[in-house]
Parts: C-alpha cells; sequence; structure tokens
C-alpha cells in the first residue's frame, strides 16, 4: 500500500470505521469530533447554492400540506408495488421501501467532477478483467500478486482467453460512494456483478413529478426517466457476431421469489425486452433461443439477473434450475452476448478493491480522481498486526463475504464477539480485509418537526458500450432515516430519497 493511500501506512489520520456494504447495518458511531458535512445547510444554517431554491419553497409549504404530499408518495409506492424481500425472513413478507421528500440535490458542478472519476473507474474495471483473463500484465508487472488472481473465488478459468462482443464486461456498473466533505468523495464499492437498485431511482423521480410538479418548474433537474431506454440502446450495441438485423435483447431473472424481482419485471417493460426464467430458454441451432408462440426466437443480448454459478449447469453448479444448459459454450462462440459477462466479480472482490488506486493508475496512466476508502490486507504481516491490535476500532470483513455476513463491526461488537474474530483472523487472516468508518454527510428528511439530518449513501448507474460510457445523472440515495444512525439499507429501515443533478447555470 502506497502513500496515495495511506499518509502513515498502517496508521490513516482523520477517518472513522467504513461499513462497505449494500446490504450492511452502519450503525456506528463517529470516532472523531469533526462536525459532520451537512449537504443542505452551511454552518450558519444558511442554505447551500444548490439548495437555496428548494429551501425557499419548502419555508413557505405548509406542513399539513406535506404531510399528506408524503402519505400520497407512499400510496404510489403501494399502488405501483415497488416492495423487496429480505432473505432469511421466517415471513419473506413483500416490504415497501420508505420515500422521503426531501430531494438529494448535487451541483452541476460536483456532478461533473463525481463523473469524471466514475469514467475513470469503470474504463479501469474493464480493462481489468480483459487483462487478468488474458495475458495478465498487472501480474507479470508486479502490481498485483498472482495469488489475488489465483485463489479468488469469483474468478472464472473458463473465461480465460475469452473476448466477450465488444470487449466489454461490465455493461452495467454501480460505483457505490460517500460523501465527507464539500469536495471529499470515497468509493465504498465498485459493483460489476448484478447492481440493483435503477427501479427504485426511476421510481423516486416518477412519484416526486407526480406529487411535487412545481418543483421541477423552479429547479433545473437533469433527467433520469430515459435510462431504459439507453440501456437498451447500450445493451443492444453489444449484440454478438451471430446478431442480424435489430438485437433481440431479454432480462433473465431467477423468478418471482428473487428479492430483486420487481426490479427485473420493471426494467424488462421498460425496455420493451422479454423476461424470461432459465426453463423459457434452450440451445437452438447454435443460439440461445427464447419460448415464444411462434417457436423458438434467438436472442442476442442476455441481461442476466441470475449469478455466475448458476448460469450455466454445464460449466458451472450441475445442480441449477435457474440457468441454460449449454449456454456458456454459445457465449464463448460468440452467439450470445451475457450481461454482465461470467466473471466479472473477481473485480469488485473486497480485497481487489484495496488495489484499486493501483489498478487505475496501471492501466490508465493517471493517479485515481476518486479515493479508496482506506483499506488493511490482513495477509499482510504489518497490516494483520495493527488490525490485531485496533479490533475495538475497526470494521473487518470477509474477502467474498456479501450481505453483511462474516464481519465484525468493532466499535459496536460485544467483547466475546471480538475475541471470537480475533481467532478467526489468526487462523485465516488471508480471508478479511479492514477499514476505518467514514462520517457519512447528511441530507434532511421530512420529520414530525421538520427537516432532521440523516446520513446517506449514493449509487450512480454506469451503462458501457462500445460506442462509449454513459452516467445516469443521479443515482439511488439511500438515506439512514432513524437519527444518529448510520443504517441505510432497506432490509435494517433505511430509506431511499429522489436524487437531483442540476443543470448547468
Amino acid at each position: 500500500m502506497g502513500a496515495a493511500i495511506f499518509p502513515n501506512r498502517y496508521e490513516p489520520i482523520g477517518l472513522v470505521s467504513a461499513i462497505a456494504f449494500w446490504d450492511v447495518p452502519r450503525e456506528v458511531a463517529p470516532m472523531n469530533s469533526d462536525p459532520l458535512f451537512d449537504e443542505m445547510h452551511y454552518p450558519d444554517g444558511t442554505p447551500r447554492a444548490a439548495y437555496a431554491e428548494f429551501a425557499r419553497w419548502f419555508d413557505g409549504e405548509d406542513p399539513k400540506r406535506l404531510r399528506a404530499k408524503a402519505r400520497e408518495a407512499e400510496d404510489a409506492f403501494r399502488l405501483t408495488g415497488i416492495t423487496f424481500n429480505v432473505y432469511g425472513d421466517p415471513d419473506a413478507n413483500e416490504r415497501l421501501i420508505p420515500f422521503d421528500i426531501v430531494p438529494r440535490i448535487i451541483a452541476a458542478r460536483e456532478w461533473a467532477k463525481l463523473s469524471k472519476g466514475i469514467e475513470q473507474r469503470v474504463r479501469a474495471l474493464n480493462a481489468f478483467l480483459h487483462d487478468i483473463y488474458h495475458r495478465q500484465e498487472i501480474v507479470r508487472a508486479g502490481v498485483l500478486p498472482v495469488e489475488m488472481i489465483a485463489r479468488n473465488e469469483a474468478f472464472l478459468p473458463q473465461m480465460i482467453g475469452v473476448d466477450p462482443p465488444g470487449d466489454i464486461y461490465t455493461h452495467i456498473v454501480g460505483i457505490d460512494l460517500v460523501r465527507t466533505g464539500p469536495d471529499q468523495f470515497y468509493v465504498l464499492e465498485d459493483n460489476a456483478r448484478t447492481p440493483s437498485g435503477v427501479s427504485y431511482m426511476l421510481e423516486n423521480r416518477e412519484t416526486m413529478l407526480a406529487v411535487f410538479p412545481e418543483l421541477f418548474t423552479s429547479n433545473r433537474v437533469q433527467r433520469v426517466s430515459t435510462y431504459p431506454r439507453n440501456l437498451h440502446a447500450s445493451l443492444s450495441a453489444c449484440a454478438p457476431p451471430a446478431c442480424e438485423g435489430t438485437p433481440t435483447v431479454a432480462v433473465l431473472t431467477p423468478g418471482i421469489h428473487n428479492s430483486a424481482y420487481f426490479e427485473h419485471s420493471f426494467l424488462a417493460d421498460q425496455m420493451g425486452a422479454e423476461l424470461v426464467e432459465g426453463h423459457d430458454l434452450r440451445v437452438v441451432d447454435g443460439r440461445v433461443a427464447m419460448r415464444t408462440t411462434r417457436g423458438y426466437k434467438p436472442i442476442d443480448v442476455l441481461y442476466r439477473r441470475v449469478d455466475d454459478d448458476y448460469l450455466d449447469p454445464l460449466t458451472f453448479n450441475p445442480d441449477s434450475m435457474l440457468g441454460v444448459p449449454g449456454i456458456f459454450d454459445i457465449f464463448r462462440a460468440g452467439g450470445i452476448t451475457i450481461a454482465n459477462a461470467p466473471g466479472t466479480g473477481v473485480s469488485d472482490d473486497k480485497a481487489i478493491y484495496s488495489y484499486m488506486p493501483e489498478i487505475v493508475r496501471f492501466y490508465t496512466g493517471e493517479n485515481a480522481q476518486l479515493e479508496n476508502v482506506p483499506t488493511w490486507r490482513c495477509s499482510e504481516k504489518e497490516a494483520l498486526a495493527y488490525v490485531l491490535d485496533n479490533l475495538e476500532e475497526l470494521v473487518v470483513k470477509e474477502v467474498h463475504g456479501s450481505g453483511g455476513y462474516g464481519m465484525l463491526i468493532g466499535p459496536t461488537a460485544s467483547k466475546k464477539d471480538i475475541k471470537a474474530f480475533r481467532a478467526k483472523l489468526e487462523a485465516k487472516p488471508g480471508n478479511y480485509i479492514a477499514q476505518p468508518t467514514l462520517s457519512l454527510s447528511t441530507v434532511p428528511i421530512f420529520a414530525n418537526k421538520g427537516l432532521a439530518p440523516r446520513h446517506v449513501d449514493l449509487r450512480p448507474f454506469v451503462l458501457v458500450s462500445p460506442n462509449g460510457i454513459e452516467i445516469t445523472p443521479g443515482g439511488l440515495t439511500r438515506v439512514a432515516l432513524k437519527k444518529g444512525s448510520l443504517v441505510v439499507n432497506s432490509s435494517q429501515g433505511g430509506g431511499t430519497k429522489d436524487t437531483w443533478v442540476l443543470e448547468d447555470e
């Protein structure tokens, strides 16, 4: 780890612990005394420029009307059927994600800077994936240790030498970000497999347009409604050599019991694409085809929301009932585009994440414009020693973990939990990384007594094709609804906000 990441190699200064998971509770008290960055207000309480027009509107509104409008927004979500399931919930009841009517507003200048950093990172991720499945120059150069690939569960040897259409591996990417200051954003996680949440971004905007249309007259907000059309165009641009004429696009879902099924069906409907399950598809004359009332029709691009292991029982998990037997051979022969490509998970592995500054520099020749959260790789002797000495202050995560399982949140853990985790670390240090906790910025929510600051994060969505990289102006903002909480994920009571990116003045 070089000086670009740590001023002092094993003692990052001025940061508090970062929990970088899409489905992880973030209930960690800041460990410094610096004031949290309020995105709406200056320290003296006056609104920042991006929020000035909204603040004037809000101050002139009757709180009773706003509460009625908040209920109207909730009813709209309920009517639309925007729900999610929580894995492990014995009742498995579908839930509404709470929606807050106060938007998160990002100035055009801030978004321009963010976009440059996101585009640079996505280019590097795609270049990295091509390299590790071909010549592995980054390993030959000594930048990335070979064991980071050889021992990586997400690395698919079957992808070695495979060239996906257009050399695009990551067609849809979600970059999780947090803000800690006026010009300070950190990347918490790269989502290069099957990033979710874009349907909530779109429905949040539709709801705000319906409930508060006047706000979009007085504020010049960039549109997000073109995302489904842009997604279809981007996927179509990645059609395989076997495609003849207009590409046929389909969305592969595990089925109605998947927690993100609403999003699968929503995106298929919005794109005008077919929503299919594994049993709807078969290999016919060297193509993957879907069942229709007129027989089987070849698919050119398959936007899959099924994990690698379940994609093809002939190549991966033989017990899978969710995938398509033989699809990987068709993909390898250029008969279908799979988005995202198999094997992309190696690029968002948590140990690989710690090398992202070096990865960006290796493939772009530039320093990373978006910073990583400082990360200790416990496979390194000195890093492990530091982590063991500071378990009470750090967040420790499994390299291949997800959903918040197998991790330690030091500041809130019991002595018993810390002792047990210490034994795990000492037994298999290579399975873990550690990070400090960031002081997440706040954006107000509409609470019972008016505006109240709450912590937020952001997931922008990126489309990649041979035609270029397109970043939707906004993304999904998640918000911790409880006072003092850093829990932003929906399964732990977090909510969402509409995310506005203002147009240039």
